[in-house]
């Protein structure tokens, strides 16, 4: 045995041939030499490189060198080039190289180059090939199989069956790269929650993307790559259509260790390995399209008490507790299994006034000018604004229509996962609708588009809300639609069809009225306004506002006006990610109540959030109930219980003094600063603030989880 003296932890010597023996010379130009060259020649480099290669690994006392059998190597080279590997190696080896460059791609389409220093795309590319090769496993059972199994005298069968299998799956993969471009351009994201509903909802999805985008130049796109990834396959079809059988035992050996690298895959990476930075995009691009979306779908709903930093319910529930008792001190519920469970009682005479929220759709605060935007594509909105209470530190909940509706309705902080609107047993609980109905009010849920989408009608028509949606329409009262419903206008007229009917028959309302026509593709009746249909976001703001306008100007001149509550907010802004995972600016909305002789302007600066409007709006009408609302009255409990909730899919955040608590996966927290979204150290004031956010959010999932968000008994 020949020994080295050197303290280099591993050796590599270049050898050829099995009859080489460890510190052996070489001869130039014996058989081992002419077999390797041969091998190489033959076209099979990984065989090659396989049984041309010895390793030396040093002993903790020495290095010495060890032989390994060059045999087994050879055996092991002969699967991966043979018939039935080659072809889901090659394809595994394409596979993450292509994805390597949708990578590169949606870097340069995200536009931030800062992303492209050495420091940062280093660990995207880097971490991003781990996800990319624990996606691509899950591409080869079926073609090894495919391969494994068919007879080795049908070499023509084998190139069509395979040709056409591998056409398939390289046409998979270019419709995916490609979607994933058009998803990051409108959520500045991998795949998520998102996609699993665009699959679900695929007549409004595929309507929309339809409308907004010309798709011949996407769709020729996802020709030229798919061709172009299935020629790279072509050669090696054809070369392995006519090698030779390996013998059964190899054939399934190999065949196990491939179907068994899914599983080893589904096992040992897990979403948080991509978070090795707080850049929310350059961990979104860390991620892969493939394995992002089947892990959204697995993980659509979220125990929060397995996967969230929690505490026992009791230390919760006390925490919880505490909140509230500063605010009002009697009338909890002993009985109740719900901690904030309690009598809210007005402060005047109750108040009999119908109201009319409108929740709009995509409506951020930087559109207004009262926030300083400068375009004028909100006149409507920003004259009411000195006429209303107009609340300008007030944030949604997410970043999603069913989010705002959700805190709107049930007032409860945005839990892990999707929204209550979309989960099951999510019927008879106890909502706004529920409060105004106890008192002779009608409900109503008046949307412009099909109320399936999202659950909508399933979730109101289950909480005792009438719903109105597009079928309630007829088509000669339509000026104009798009996929995702009627214009703006339209839904308006239909409105005060249905609230003049309640007026006919003596009935106060609370009408919960919903908007389309912000959303791409941005489209809505030509004459309106002075920026063309379809032509940005921007219109479609102008065009919203103006239709808000012109519904006020017509309820002016019902009998029922004097004696109604306007509300006016959004269901969530215009925005998708920012820098960081919960950037609070892309959660600021405006919110404004209007009622001229009612209600006296004034401009609220209290931080608060979607999940206080009902109890903020039942406090103007002087009512007394029993509530399990998680939210409170902004104007007479804010000022002295500020903070806010958000969320964006799997992180959930509290946002108080300045400081945003983030609760992610894994159980693990993190302080930020409110405004600049630097991690700011755990201080006891955000320690406070921690267990003030675990109560939260974690009692309102026990909440659900155990029922008792359900409407209280009456009295």
């Amino acid at each position: 045995m020949t020994e080295y003296p050197t303290r280099t932890s591993q050796i590599y010597l270049l050898r050829c041939g099995p009859a080489i023996r460890c510190g052996a010379e070489l001869p130039p130009r014996d058989a081992a030499s002419k077999a390797c060259r041969a091998r190489t020649l033959r076209g099979r480099p990984i065989r090659t490189v396989l049984s041309c290669f010895r390793f030396a690994l040093s002993a903790p006392t020495g290095t010495v060198v060890r032989d390994i059998s060059l045999e087994n190597l050879d055996m092991l080279g002969s699967l991966l080039n043979s018939r039935h590997f080659a072809i889901p190696v090659r394809l595994l080896l394409t596979y993450l190289a292509f994805n390597a460059l949708v990578r590169f791609g949606l870097l340069i389409f995200n536009a931030d180059f800062a992303l492209l220093a050495p420091w940062r795309s280093i660990p995207i590319f880097a971490i991003g090939a781990l996800f990319d090769l624990a996606a691509g496993v899950w591409w080869l059972p079926l073609i090894a199989l495919i391969t494994v199994t068919l007879p080795a005298n049908w070499p023509r069968t084998y190139r069509i069956v395979v040709g056409i299998v591998l056409l398939i799956v390289c046409a998979a993969l270019a419709f995916v790269s490609v979607s994933e471009f058009f998803f990051w351009n409108e959520f500045a994201s991998r795949f998520n929650f998102i996609a699993v509903d665009y699959l679900i909802y695929t007549r409004e999805v595929i309507g929309n993307i339809s409308e907004s985008y010309d798709l011949r130049p996407a769709f020729a796109g996802i020709g030229v790559v798919a061709f172009g990834l299935f020629y790279t396959q072509w050669k090696t079809i054809k070369a392995t259509s006519i090698a030779p059988a390996l013998p059964w035992r190899q054939r399934f050996a190999g065949l196990a260790v491939i179907w068994f690298l899914p599983v080893l895959s589904f096992f040992a990476v897990e979403p948080r390995y991509k978070e090795f930075t707080d850049e929310s995009q350059a961990v979104q691009l860390a991620g892969n399209g493939h394995y992002e979306f089947f892990s959204a779908f697995r993980n659509n709903e979220i125990d929060y008490a397995q996967f969230y930093r929690s505490d026992t319910v009791a230390k919760v529930y006390k925490t919880l507790r505490k909140e509230y008792e500063i605010l009002a001190p009697a009338g909890f519920s002993p009985d109740s299994p719900m901690p904030i469970e309690r009598d809210i009682v007005g402060r005047g005479p109750e108040k009999r006034l119908n109201v009319v929220l409108i929740s709009v759709e995509s409506l951020s605060a930087d559109f207004m000018s009262a926030f300083g935007n400068k375009d004028g594509l909100t006149p409507n909105l920003d004259a009411l604004a000195s006429e209303s209470l107009f609340f300008t530190k007030f944030y949604a909940t997410g970043l999603r229509t069913v989010r705002g509706l959700e805190a709107i309705t049930l007032s409860i902080p945005p839990t892990p996962g999707n929204s209550i609107v979309k989960r099951p047993n999510n019927a008879n609980l106890f909502t706004l609708g529920e409060v105004f109905k106890q008192r002779g009010y009608k409900p109503l849920f008046l949307y412009g588009g099909y109320g399936y989408f999202d659950n909508m009608n399933a979730f109101f028509s289950g909480n005792g809300y009438a719903v109105v949606d597009r079928t309630s329409i007829n088509k000669d009262a339509i000026h104009g639609e798009n996929i995702w419903g009627v214009a703006d206008e339209d839904l308006f007229t239909m409105s005060l069809a249905q609230l003049d009917e309640c007026y006919a028959k003596q009935q106060p309302f609370y009408a919960h009225i919903m908007t389309t026509s912000n959303h791409r593709p941005f489209t809505y009746p030509s004459g309106r306004i002075d920026i063309p249909s379809g032509t940005g976001r921007n219109g479609a703001v102008k065009y919203t506002d103006w239709a808000i306008g012109d519904f006020l100007r017509r309820a002016k001149t019902r009998p029922w006006f004097s004696s109604t509550v306007f509300v006016i907010l959004a269901d969530h802004t215009a925005a998708g990610r920012g820098k960081t995972d919960l950037p609070i600016e892309n959660f600021h909305i405006p919110m404004l109540i209007w009622s001229p002789g009612n209600i006296e302007p004034a401009v609220i600066k209290t931080l608060s959030s979607q999940i206080d409007v009902g109890p903020t709006l039942l406090a103007l009408l002087n009512f007394s109930y029993r509530s399990k609302f998680f939210g409170h009255d902004i104007l007479h409990d804010g000022p002295s219980h500020q903070r806010a909730f958000m969320a964006n899919y799997q992180s959930v955040g509290y946002l108080e003094h300045g400081t945003l608590i983030e609760l992610r996966p894994q159980r693990r927290w993190r302080a930020v600063d409110g405004e600049s979204g630097k991690e700011i150290p755990a201080n006891a004031a955000a320690l406070k603030s921690l267990d003030e956010a675990v109560s939260y959010y974690q009692s309102a999932s026990e909440a659900y989880r155990t029922g008792t968000l359900s409407a209280p008994e009456k009295k």
